[in-house]
């Protein structure tokens, strides 16, 4: 599979990001007239380092909102649907008809979606986006199950706005994504997509030391 390195790291692509999301934030500001303050949420772990700069660019708390793959043991890499840590579920066509199997894999995943909060809890601001412009940032979207699950979530806490913002995603999601958020930003839309990446010259894994050091460090720098 072909490469096609459009960022050199998540910190470059949260560069990029970041001017685009200043750009419109202070474009809505002047025309709407509307005191928006806001919050940045970062879909641990990959998204926290692309995050990082977004919260610094505008000053704001960088948070997370973590939500997991629903997937079948014998096809971990197909997503059947998605669940964040307090429960937001999201299903693809390829839904079990099962409500037993159903369940068994929501609590499978939700499961892995409360511990890693647990983890992260250390790190993570206790902060409402109750009136509030909610920022979902990620390294990318493949399929959009995660980023819906995430916005369902974040909407519970009657946020003003809700926008996602992402280095990278397929240009067929781009409909979906728009209906579920007031703003969509997505710097690169391409064709074929294939997986998040393969647009990455250097797309390790995040530890979960490096998303505490991200958490900790905005946290301190505010």
């Amino acid at each position: 599979m072909s490469s096609i390195h459009i960022f050199r790291d998540r910190a470059h692509a949260g560069r990029k990001l970041a001017e685009v999301i200043f750009s419109n934030f202070c474009h809505e500001k002047l025309t709407t007239n509307s005191q928006f303050n806001p919050i940045v949420y970062a879909l641990p772990r990959g998204g926290l380092p692309v995050a990082v700069p977004v919260a610094r660019r505008l000053g704001c708390p960088l948070s997370v909102v973590v939500a997991k793959k629903i997937t079948l043991p014998s096809n971990p890499e197909l997503a059947l649907g998605a669940i964040t840590a307090d429960g937001c579920i999201v299903w693809s066509k390829q839904k079990p008809r099962s409500l037993r199997v159903q369940s068994a894999l929501i609590q499978k995943a939700q499961q892995k979606a409360l511990y890693q909060l647990e983890k992260l809890s250390v790190g993570k601001p206790e902060i409402s986006s109750l009136d509030k412009l909610a920022i979902l940032v990620d390294d990318g979207i493949a399929t959009g199950m995660t980023m819906i699950a995430a916005v369902k979530s974040i909407q519970l806490q009657k946020p003003n706005a809700v926008w996602i913002c992402v280095p990278v995603a397929p240009p067929e999601l781009l409909p979906d994504l728009r209906e579920c958020c007031d703003r969509l930003i997505v710097l690169k839309t391409p064709r074929p997509f294939l997986s998040v990446s393969r647009f990455y010259t250097e797309f390790t894994q995040v530890e979960t030391e490096v998303a505490l050091t991200c958490l900790q460090q905005q946290t301190e720098w505010l």
